[in-house]
């Protein structure tokens, strides 16, 4: 695990920002992805690392992932009759 930082939430016109330490290596203007999760936990990444964090999932399954198929899941019936009108 790397280093630990912490740093507080500030108003920045109608947003929320969050400074983030010059150690991180972050530049000014570049774009990051940030995803949060259930648990109130985030993790982000440069954007131009998209591809990387994509292809790093790809061997963390496990050997055994699905050995015997996707099993469907069994889902209630929807009523659908009045969808259409709530789309307009």
């Amino acid at each position: 695990m790397g280093e630990e930082y912490k740093s507080k939430v500030f108003k920045s016109g109608n947003s929320l920002a969050l400074r983030l330490p010059k150690a991180l290596g972050l530049e000014e203007g570049e774009e990051v992805t940030l995803v949060s999760h259930d648990d109130g936990s985030f993790f982000f990444w440069r954007q131009d690392r998209a591809r990387e964090v994509l292809m790093g999932l790809y061997g963390s399954m496990s050997a055994g992932f699905m050995a015997d198929g996707r099993d469907d899941t069994a889902q209630d019936d929807r009523d659908w009759s009045h969808a259409a009108t709530q789309a307009a």
